[in-house]
């Protein structure tokens, strides 16, 4: 039986400051071609890239990978950063924290 590959959108954020949230959508809007209308929240982001449907662009693939450092609202310990943190999870994306050299 052959194994199947799976296709990866690997949107690289490393070297980019994100203290907020808004700089999160700011930086994902692009690449991850994100509607004018998205809610720019964690549950619309959760919706978007485990239900898919919502951007072609990442409906395209299998799985959304997404590179960042471990700064801002990366390092950070609040609520938010761990609800955007916890959308991650699942079979369809994966979001890969860089220390910082």
């Amino acid at each position: 039986m052959a194994k199947r590959i799976e296709s990866e959108l690997v949107v690289d954020l490393r070297g980019r400051p994100i203290e907020t949230l808004d700089d999160f959508w700011d930086a994902v809007a692009e690449p991850c071609g994100l509607p004018e209308w998205f809610g720019r929240n964690t549950e619309a982001w959760r919706d978007t890239i485990q239900t898919r449907g919502i951007s072609e662009a990442i409906g395209s693939y299998d799985v959304l990978v997404v590179h960042v450092d471990k700064r801002g609202v990366f390092a950070a310990q609040n609520r938010e950063a761990r609800a955007l943190r916890n959308a991650f999870s699942g079979k369809q994306s994966r979001l890969v924290v860089h220390d910082l050299p």
